[in-house]
């Protein structure tokens, strides 16, 4: 007996080598399939299909398939928690420093200058000072969501100098073991956005995420504050992110959520833009 599995991203070759000399036909073109495997495709409002027994996500959030109506019909939705817990890190790390150095308004500037060699060296002595951002030593991380990478990335920035606060009423008993004795606990999701310089979000898009980053909560931060978010773009409300930028009392929001044709990238007061059309810009601030 063969069983038959449909891929619905692209799935690394690694992952895919497991299936290699068994009974499986796997592939993106597989009619009648036994199995489902996908990372972000949305299934809500597709037709799955009656042979369909099982679906896999390579990736830990499941918000993009409806496990509700799965599990009416007896099929078992699986995920991979903490498979890319490491990648995933490095990137809420990569984007830390972008935000913490000024790299991205930086690159920028730095990418516009023209002239001979003495007229650019002359005008990075004078503009460098604009881009000096801050050391993180001593500042503060909030952690929301402490499971697998939230783990990862706070005990990362203990490594770093920064102080951690850490919020998850969920936490396993595992994750604990992981964590860090030095993160300290936040007693609700205003305490640590009071007490922390930066906030980062690491849990999965329902109901009671959605916003979680609020206007209110961004105005509870230490001036000027960086938001990450490398988990889900509905858990913070762009909107507000807007606001607080244009006030001045957000330092960054780093995200990988594209949600415009035209990433504005601001420090403080100061705006550099990727220049469209006037009309095609300003919706969502990125760095």
């Amino acid at each position: 007996m063969s069983y038959r599995i449909l891929t619905m991203n692209q799935i690394s070759p690694r992952g895919l080598s497991r299936f290699q000399g068994g009974p499986y036909h796997v592939g993106a073109g597989v009619e009648r399939p036994d199995a489902i495997l996908l990372r972000s495709a949305d299934l809500h409002g597709v037709t799955i299909p009656p042979t369909v027994r099982a679906i896999g996500r390579a990736g830990a959030g499941v918000n993009n398939i409806p496990v509700d109506d799965m599990s009416r019909r007896g099929i078992p939705v699986l995920n991979t928690p903490g498979a890319n817990a490491n990648a995933v890190k490095e990137l809420v790390l990569g984007a830390l420093f972008l935000a913490a150095r000024n790299l991205g308004p930086a690159w920028l500037f730095a990418r516009g200058l023209v002239g001979d060699d003495a007229a650019i060296e002359d005008a990075v002595e004078k503009g460098k000072k604009t881009f000096v951002g801050f050391e993180l030593p001593g500042r503060t991380l909030g952690v929301v969501g402490l499971g697998a990478i939230g783990v990862e990335v706070a005990n990362a920035a203990l490594a770093l100098g920064m102080k951690v606060l850490g919020y998850d009423p969920q936490i396993t008993v595992r994750r604990a073991w992981q964590l860090s004795s030095n993160v300290e606990q936040a007693l609700s999701l205003d305490d640590l956005f009071t007490r922390s310089d930066v906030v980062t979000v690491h849990v999965p898009l329902n109901d009671d995420t959605r916003k979680l980053v609020t206007g209110t909560r961004l105005a509870l931060m230490r001036k000027p504050a960086t938001i990450l978010n490398f988990a889900r773009a509905g858990i913070v409300d762009e909107e507000a992110v807007l606001t607080a930028l244009d006030a001045g009392e957000l330092h960054a929001y780093c995200a990988i959520f594209p949600s415009a044709p035209c990433w504005i990238i601001r420090r403080s007061s100061r705006c550099h833009t990727l220049a469209p059309p006037p009309s095609r810009r300003r919706k969502i601030v990125r760095r």
